[in-house]
């Protein structure tokens, strides 16, 4: 099973979107640990939103979506919405 998810920073109210393997829930303690550059700089992160998939191409296909310019407009309203 994958997930694609959407975290949010409680720092600064950034967003970020990606896709594991793992459990969602995993994958966010993995980023308050600081396991990317990017997320060590803008943690504690929530997480927001997530949707499953059984095959690795759908979510990825997924993810490259929300961080396209419509996708990025539906990431907006599920912050806004949290």
């Amino acid at each position: 099973m994958y997930h694609v998810y959407i975290l949010v920073s409680e720092r600064n109210g950034k967003s970020y979107v990606g896709y594991t393997s793992k459990n969602a829930e995993e994958r966010l303690n993995e980023h308050n640990l600081g396991s990317n550059k990017w997320t060590s700089l803008n943690k504690p992160f929530s997480l927001v939103y997530y949707e499953s998939y059984v095959c690795k191409e759908d979510a990825i296909r997924r993810e490259k979506f929300l961080k396209s310019g419509v996708g990025k407009k539906l990431v907006k309203l599920i912050k806004e919405n949290y």
